[in-house]
């Protein structure tokens, strides 16, 4: 099982509000701190605002930041609706033509399938605040606190 970059973007993102306690992040510092482009980011912050993940604030002293508490997002939910496919062979996909030989008696669809939902149901039992339980290292790693001119 692979998620694509923007799920792994998108959770970054959101790991990185959740160490602002509120303060509002900018595109260009989330962008600096993990070496991706900014123009990518926009996508993955309009998608995150549209599901009602962050806020924003437009203009010159805007920015994001999350919309909830770390502890309300669900990181199952929140992958479901940023990955696009989960069909991890060709007779997963919706619609996929039968055309394999076996596909009659073929129990391999089966297995497929409860391996992602197993997959999804670990995710299920994971929140934002369970990433964040490391806060002092990732935010020395984040470079956070110094970055807004505090001494850390």
């Amino acid at each position: 099982m692979r998620l694509t970059a923007y799920t792994d973007y998108s959770l970054r993102v959101l790991i990185y509000l959740g160490l602002q306690q509120g303060r509002l992040a900018t595109i260009s510092e989330i962008s600096d701190t993990y070496g991706l482009s900014a123009n990518h980011l926009m996508k993955i912050i309009h998608n995150l605002g549209k599901l009602g993940y962050i806020n924003t604030v437009r203009g010159r002293a805007g920015g994001m930041k999350l919309a909830g508490k770390p502890e309300e997002l669900n990181l199952g939910q929140l992958v479901r609706q940023v990955e696009s496919d989960f069909a991890i062979v060709d007779c997963l996909e919706p619609g996929h033509r039968r055309d394999c030989v076996i596909a009659p008696a073929c129990r391999l669809q089966l297995v497929f399938d409860k391996a992602v939902q197993g997959f999804l149901g670990v995710l299920d039992s994971y929140t934002l605040a369970d990433l964040l339980q490391n806060e002092t290292r990732l935010k020395s790693l984040l470079s956070i606190g110094r970055a807004q001119g505090d001494s850390a």
